[in-house]
């Protein structure tokens, strides 16, 4: 069993490890030399944070939100903690930034799928401040049983 693990595991890690620094290779205009699958996906279930607020211009609308998830812990004398992530979500997809706009609200548990994505944004003062983002494919909505 260990000896087909190794020869099913060797070829996948030698591939990541040729793999070019991040951000080492850029291609513009025709096809890139090597064309091979990559994974970027991720899927929080939350709470939304404030209500979703729509931005960008006529011809290029975003809607976005953030949803907030949370770890439980435990310190060694026992106490419990909670730390809060806050995840920043972008939709650009039209009928779903439609859709978004008008059922999601501030408090609702909602569940999204999507893309990471970095970039920087550039604040009122001109100073440049590294941004990381959910971009939604798809978002679910959750109502609160009362």
């Amino acid at each position: 069993m260990m000896q087909q693990s190794k020869r099913i595991l060797k070829p996948a890690l030698n591939a990541l490890w040729n793999l070019p620094a991040r951000g080492a290779a850029s291609t513009t205009g025709g096809a890139p030399a090597k064309i091979e699958k990559t994974v970027n996906t991720v899927t929080v279930l939350g709470r939304v944070g404030a209500d979703p607020q729509l931005r960008g211009s006529l011809e290029h609308p975003v809607v976005t939100f953030s949803v907030a998830t949370h770890t439980n812990y435990k310190y060694e004398n026992g106490d419990w903690a909670q730390r809060t992530d806050w995840h920043r979500v972008v939709v650009f997809k039209p009928n779903l930034r439609d859709t978004v706009m008008e059922y999601l609200k501030k408090g609702q548990r909602t569940m999204v799928q999507g893309k990471i994505t970095y970039g920087e944004i550039t604040d009122q003062q001109g100073n440049q401040k590294t941004s990381t983002s959910i971009i939604a494919d798809d978002v679910l909505f959750f109502r609160d049983s009362h």
